[in-house]
């Protein structure tokens, strides 16, 4: 007679310690795999697994059900939606990595959210610098959402961002990524004040840990950092492809650059103001070129 096997989730994966979160009992159990998966397959945060409950508090792991993507940074698979957390003061914005950021993870497949933290910090000058990188990011194609962990203010919208999805929140060190999973899931991870002469948080969350938040739902905290570089993860001629708004533009070209090529339609948006400089200019750095041109077409 055969057994029934279960689905689980591997919420967290530290050394030879694997746990399994059962969404059918809402609990938590060591996963222990067969044989020749223990072999062949390496275990991440956030595989779906299938196997069965053989004592008390120990699953069976009987087989990993194929990835939709997996993340080296952090180490973690099927991945719906990364909430990209950053602020525009304490620590100060950095749209350049943002960018970077946007490129890998649109790369892998994951759909990237981008929230500015700590708003309430924000008046005069730097509002304005919020309103002008929203409206940039918004023309571009993503999602923006303002909110303050200190305050609560537009914390009502992030469960609806998660619902249904694995979920992780990723950005810089100092954010409050930590912060804002503790005020939605009660989970306390140690984080530090923010460095006075760096502007960032230190010694921050060091491993990925999936929280079950609500049905089929889980979120991750990830390591903060400060540098990606998107040619480790995309080659140098797919990375327009990634920009969303140059794809909107049919150039010369099918494999044009966007740097010097005639007849290039994406230079002509830019000309126009419907590209905007920042983001063209984080594209150039990122491919390694330099435009002569550049602060005449930008002026």
């Amino acid at each position: 007679m055969s057994v029934k096997m279960i689905e689980g989730v591997v919420v967290e994966r530290v050394a030879k310690l694997i746990k399994i979160f059962l969404p059918c009992e809402n609990k938590e159990y060591i996963g222990i795999p067969k044989g020749k998966i223990f072999k062949s397959e390496r275990f991440y945060a956030g595989d779906r697994v299938e196997g069965e409950v053989i004592e008390k508090d120990t699953f069976l792991i009987e087989k990993i059900k194929e990835r939709k993507n997996v993340l080296i940074r952090p180490p973690v698979s099927n991945v719906d939606r990364v909430l990209c957390i950053v602020t525009i003061l304490n620590p100060d914005f950095d749209n350049y990595l943002l960018d970077c950021l946007l490129v890998v993870y649109d790369r892998v497949g994951c759909e990237p959210v981008i929230i500015f933290n700590k708003v309430d910090l924000l008046s005069g000058k730097d509002k304005e610098e919020l309103l002008k990188w929203t409206e940039i990011y918004r023309e571009a194609g993503y999602e923006v959402v303002h909110i303050s962990a200190k305050t609560g203010e537009g914390f009502e919208l992030i469960p609806k961002l998660i619902k249904g999805n694995i979920c992780i929140l990723a950005g810089p060190s100092g954010v409050g990524k930590s912060s804002i999973l503790k005020t939605l899931t009660g989970a306390s991870l140690k984080t530090e004040d923010i460095s006075r002469k760096r502007g960032r948080g230190r010694h921050t969350t060091t491993g990925v840990r999936l929280i079950p938040f609500g049905e089929n739902s889980f979120l991750a905290d990830t390591p903060g950092f400060s540098k990606v570089e998107p040619l480790q993860f995309v080659r140098k001629r797919e990375i327009p492809l990634y920009f969303r708004e140059f794809t909107r533009y049919n150039c010369r070209y099918l494999d044009c650059a966007h740097v010097r090529e005639p007849g290039c339609a994406v230079k002509e948006a830019l000309k126009k103001g419907r590209i905007s400089c920042e983001r063209y200019k984080s594209y150039l750095k990122m491919i390694k070129e330099f435009l002569e041109d550049l602060k005449e077409i930008c002026s």
